[in-house]
């Protein structure tokens, strides 16, 4: 398991903070949450955007084709 140290500035420390006392968890769990959303929203984006490739006419595609 890799172990790694962030600096933070004193707004980023005051925002980390916030966030964790309000999602009432520790500040790793915090950062390793927020690390998978960015990348599920990467993965969505390439997804689109494969899609949209794939399509001859990109700018009209329907919900149902995109999910197909």
């Amino acid at each position: 398991m890799a172990v790694i140290s962030v600096r933070l500035n004193t707004e980023e420390e005051r925002i980390l903070r916030a966030f964790t006392d309000y999602f009432h968890v520790e500040r790793s769990t915090l950062l390793k949450k927020s690390m998978y959303e960015l990348y599920e929203d990467i993965q969505d984006i390439r997804f689109i955007e494969e899609r949209i490739e794939s399509k001859k006419n990109p700018e009209y595609i329907t919900v149902e084709e995109l999910f197909v």
